[in-house]
């Protein structure tokens, strides 16, 4: 079995406006996901906004930068994450497929063991 980090995209200016009812949609399916695959998960959270980030970066001496916001500008925000336990790709998009990501996407990355 491998491990695969699922990240679950979606676009923040979309969330802001969304209504009780949508954002229970949301929340249903998250639990729906869990109940589901609750053999598979071994661990996700939700993150934040982009305006509470931190971004560090070094100068070319090699000192340390610190600037408010987020690394990169983009239209959809890394919003949360899971990380999963399946045989292989195929079976880590079956149970990504399920996440409701209602604004954005998910990517599915494996975990990389070092020997």
């Amino acid at each position: 079995m491998s491990e695969y980090l699922v990240l679950i995209y979606e676009n923040e200016a979309a969330w802001e406006g969304a209504d009780a009812e949508t954002m229970g949609e949301m929340m249903k399916g998250h639990q729906v996901f869990g109940e589901r695959n609750a053999k598979a998960l071994r661990g996700g959270n939700a993150l934040e906004s982009t305006t509470t980030a931190t971004s560090l970066r070094r100068d070319p001496s090699g000192g340390l930068l610190v600037s408010d916001g987020p690394f990169a500008e983009t239209k959809e925000a890394l919003g949360g994450y899971y990380v999963i336990e399946a045989a292989d790709l195929d079976e880590a998009i079956a149970m990504a497929g399920q996440i409701p990501a209602l604004f954005g996407g998910v990517e599915i990355r494996p975990i990389r063991v070092f020997d």
